[in-house]
């Protein structure tokens, strides 16, 4: 009788262990895996789901749902419908992500910002652009180049034309926080 009890004992502390190791292991797996996630990751993890709020350098917060993500860039759909790029270099604190990327298999688009800015350039779209610090302009993006682009000045009412232009401004992206399409 005894020996059962003894046998028993033993079994229970074998088993208890072999729980704690394999609680010990997912944890460390969960760190593991939490630990190779980027910002990118996870804003893929939100693509198409809730609003975040996101606090981008020059502009504040910015409650938005995120359409698109790229190597370097975020496509954000503001709540008042508007939609705006915003460099990931911009970005300060996303609030409101969760803790892994939940879509198997979801990826960022490979293209960098200067690509997703020539959609805007070759559609001749008015748009506004913030820089990090916070300086507004308005006007349409004439060209992108490597490391720059160049904003043709004009009031958003009236269309690109020589005679509308006041200036023409070059922009580094590393510059930018926010570029966003006028409606």
């Amino acid at each position: 009788m005894r020996w059962e009890r003894l046998f028993d004992d033993l079994e229970a502390q074998l088993e208890a262990e072999a729980v704690l190791e394999l609680d010990a292991e997912v944890a460390d797996r969960t760190r593991r895996e939490r630990a190779s996630l980027t910002l990118v990751d996870r804003l893929v993890g939100a693509r198409g789901g809730a609003s975040v709020h996101v606090r981008v350098a020059g502009v504040g917060m910015v409650s938005a749902g995120v359409l698109d993500v790229g190597a370097d860039w975020v496509l954000l759909s503001h709540d008042s419908g508007r939609e705006a790029i915003v460099p990931l270099a911009a970005i300060r604190a996303v609030t409101g992500l969760r803790g892994r990327a939940i879509v198997p298999g979801a990826v960022a688009r490979g293209f960098g910002l200067g690509l997703a800015l020539r959609v805007l350039s070759r559609d001749r779209a008015v748009v506004d652009v913030v820089d990090l610090d916070g300086q507004r302009l308005v006007g349409t993006i004439d060209a992108i180049g490597a490391d720059t682009l160049d904003l043709a000045e004009h009031a958003p009412d009236l269309p690109r034309r020589a005679e509308n232009v006041v200036a023409v401004r070059t922009v580094p992206l590393a510059a930018l926080a926010l570029v966003g399409r006028r409606a």
